[in-house]
């Protein structure tokens, strides 16, 4: 693996190859596998290596100071199963996360020539976007608040969704397993995490806690992570694209609340005075809707759960998250999820 990983970063070609014609053979099997079973295997497999962290640490050091007589074969066996993991861990890290960190840019293979951008293009894209979530949000269902609400069959309408991606973009053709929620959602919301893609089981998965308007475009995010699309901004590009694309107009607002979210916040990010006025154009059923991660009161309501606090799980998190993209070629980290802003004005700007 150490050798795979050295080759994908000298050659973005074997890491082309790699991800256009190995990567969803092994995709396509192990999210098959996995997908048998109703909960996320990733999860059960993250909570059993922190019981054997939690019980065999303590076990094996009773048993090296009591057991002087299984003294050798008891660090071998402990030994021997640390390095296992750790192969497995370097094994499906590198294989199905590393190398198509490596690859070709999304947007390099769809977007094929540069153009600088105009402030006077964000607002543009600003204001488009404002028009099609209000349109759109006339034709959602909303509750007794005025919320919107999902009624749809979100892994059925992904699946079709990405589907129809791929007519546009071949990559994203191929089988997709049902995503699943996690157990402990309130760990991810502390982390203020909407979903994940395990490399180890070849998994998509999300917060079951997170308000619905986010479902159907977290679910598209991750689906494009198991069609080796693992760029952060290249997956909200790709779900912006797919949710837009549905046939359902729930799908429809998810994808351009999102996008709508990134774009918000890069216009006041930048000081782009020329759309400020427009924020004065989103409708009240738009932001009734934008900007909500959680029920109002969830925090309160889930107080017992929180064994760390929210704010030292979210800065390890934010951290974590961080520190991978920059060791994986990412100078701008974190960051990387907001340059689907990038992509979104190639897209509706491309000349």
């Amino acid at each position: 693996m150490v050798f795979v990983n050295i080759a994908a970063r000298l050659s973005r070609g074997f890491s082309d190859f790699y991800v256009s014609e190995i990567f969803p053979v092994i995709s396509n099997i192990f999210s098959f596998i996995s997908g048998i079973f109703p909960f996320s295997v990733g999860e059960i497999m993250i909570i059993a290596a922190l019981l054997l962290v939690i019980i065999g640490i303590p076990l094996t050091i009773i048993l090296l100071i009591f057991g002087k007589k299984f003294r050798r074969k008891t660090a071998g066996t402990a030994s021997a199963i640390t390095l296992w993991i750790l192969a497995f861990i370097v094994t499906t890290e590198t294989m199905n996360c590393f190398i198509m960190y490596q690859c070709t840019p999304f947007s390099e293979k769809y977007f094929k020539t540069e153009k600088a951008h105009t402030r006077k293009e964000l607002a543009e894209l600003y204001s488009i976007l404002i028009d099609e979530a209000n349109e759109l949000a006339l034709k959602v269902p909303r509750d007794e608040n005025g919320c919107f609400y999902l009624t749809a069959d979100v892994n059925k309408e992904a699946k079709a969704a990405m589907k129809k991606a791929a007519e546009k973009y071949p990559q994203l053709s191929g089988y997709y397993p049902n995503a699943k929620p996690i157990m402990f959602s309130y760990f991810m919301s502390q982390s203020n995490l909407a979903g994940i893609y395990f490399p180890f089981s070849l998994e998509s998965n999300y917060n079951d806690d997170m308000l619905r308007t986010n479902l159907p475009d977290t679910i598209c995010h991750e689906f494009a992570h198991l069609k080796g699309i693992i760029q952060e901004d290249e997956a909200n590009f790709i779900s912006f694209i797919a949710t837009t694309g549905s046939d359902n107009a729930e799908f429809r607002y998810s994808g351009y609340i999102e996008a709508l979210e990134y774009v918000h916040n890069e216009i006041y990010n930048k000081d782009i005075s020329e759309g400020f006025d427009y924020t004065d154009k989103i409708s009240d059923e738009v932001r009734s809707d934008w900007f909500r991660f959680l029920p109002e009161n969830y925090w309160e309501e889930n107080e017992e759960k929180e064994i760390i606090s929210t704010e030292t799980v979210g800065t390890v998190s934010n951290n974590a998250i961080d520190t991978n993209i920059k060791l994986n070629g990412r100078e701008d980290g974190i960051e990387a999820y907001s340059r689907m802003v990038d992509l979104l004005l190639d897209y509706y700007f491309p000349e």
